[in-house]
C-alpha cells in the first residue's frame, strides 16, 4: 500500500473504526485522550501507520528531537497509527486510529485512511472530537453527534446525544466522514462540548464523556476507573483555579445558573448570551495557574 509503513493486516470479526485527530478537532485533547486511554486500557497492537511525508508541512507540524535512554538525538515525526483490539469476549473487534490532522492533500489523505479500514473489513466509522462551547466544568458534558445510518441515529437519541447543527468550516474528522459517504461506509461522529475558559488545558472529563457514550453503542464494558480518578482531580484543581479569580468565577456561576435554567435541547444549542469577562486575558491567568500547579505536583 502506497503511503503506508506497515505489518501484516490484522483479521478482525465485523471492526468498528473508533478515530482521533490532534489539533482543530480536538479542544481540551479531550478526543484524543478518549482514544488514548483505549489503547492502554485494551493494550491495543499497532499494525500500520501513514507515511506523513506527502501529508504535512513539516515547518508548520515540526518533527521532535528526544533524547534516548543511551543519550542519543532521535526525530520523531508527526503521527497516524492504527491500532487493533481483537477480543472474543467482546461482540465484535476494534481499530484505533490515533492521529495528526495533516495540513496537506486531504483527499488523498481521507482515501488512505479509508483504504486501511476496508481492507480490516471494517463496517462502521466513529469518529470523535471536541469543541469549546460555553457550558461550565461543573456541570454534565454536552455531547452532539451524528449518524449516516437511521438505525445508528437512534440509538444516539436513546443516550440523549443531540443532532448536531453544525455548519460551517470542517476537519479532518468532517473529511473522512465525507468519505464514509460517498463509499456507503456506515459512520458516526461524536463530539463533547469542553469549557472554552480552560483553553487548551487537557480535559479528562470530555474524554470521558465520550468514552461513556461508546459503551451502550457497541455493548462494550470500559472499565474507567483510572479515567475517573483523573476528572476528579480535574475538577479539583479546576476549582481552586476558579476560586482564585473572582471575575472568572461569577462568570462560571452565571454558566451554571443558565446550563440548569435551559432545556437539555437549549443547552446543547450552545445559546448566546453572557461573555466572559477580560476575554482571552483571563483565560490565560487561568491556564498559567493550572500549569503551576501541575508542576508543583510533579515536583512534590
Amino acid at each position: 500500500m502506497s503511503h503506508f509503513e506497515a505489518d501484516e493486516l490484522p483479521s478482525l470479526r465485523n471492526p468498528v473504526l473508533v478515530m482521533a485527530f490532534g489539533g482543530w478537532n480536538d479542544a481540551g485533547q479531550a478526543a484524543t485522550l478518549a482514544v488514548r486511554f483505549l489503547i492502554d486500557l485494551w493494550s491495543a497492537e499497532r499494525f500500520v501507520s501513514i507515511d506523513p511525508e506527502e501529508f504535512f508541512d513539516f515547518s508548520t507540524t515540526r518533527p521532535m528531537i528526544r533524547l534516548t535512554p543511551d543519550a542519543q538525538r532521535e526525530l520523531e515525526w508527526p503521527s497516524n497509527v492504527f491500532f487493533y483490539k481483537a477480543d472474543p469476549t467482546l461482540s465484535r473487534d476494534f481499530v484505533l486510529f490515533l492521529g495528526a490532522e495533516p495540513q496537506l492533500k486531504w483527499r488523498a489523505f481521507t482515501e488512505a485512511v479509508l483504504q486501511v479500514a476496508q481492507r480490516c473489513g471494517v463496517t462502521l466509522v466513529v469518529g470523535l472530537g471536541a469543541f469549546l462551547g460555553e457550558t461550565p466544568h461543573s456541570r454534565p458534558v454536552p455531547l452532539t453527534g451524528f449518524a449516516t445510518d437511521p438505525g445508528l441515529a437512534a440509538e444516539l437519541e436513546k443516550l440523549h446525544i443531540a443532532p448536531t447543527r453544525y455548519e460551517g468550516p470542517t476537519g479532518i474528522v468532517g473529511t473522512i466522514h465525507d468519505g464514509c459517504r460517498k463509499k456507503g461506509l456506515s459512520a458516526v461522529s461524536l463530539w463533547a462540548a469542553v469549557p472554552h475558559y480552560l483553553g487548551t488545558t487537557q480535559n479528562p472529563k470530555g474524554a470521558a464523556a465520550l468514552l461513556r457514550s461508546l459503551g451502550p453503542l457497541f455493548d462494550v464494558d470500559l472499565d474507567l476507573g483510572r479515567l475517573e480518578k483523573a476528572v476528579a482531580d480535574f475538577e479539583q484543581e479546576v476549582g481552586k483555579a476558579i476560586a482564585s479569580n473572582p471575575e472568572i468565577a461569577a462568570y462560571v456561576q452565571e454558566l451554571e445558573r443558565r446550563s440548569d435554567a435551559l432545556s437539555e435541547e437549549e443547552a446543547m444549542a450552545g445559546g448566546g448570551g453572557v461573555e466572559l469577562p477580560g476575554g482571552e486575558k483571563l483565560i490565560e491567568e487561568l491556564e498559567e495557574f493550572l500549569k503551576d500547579r501541575r508542576e508543583d505536583g510533579q515536583e512534590d
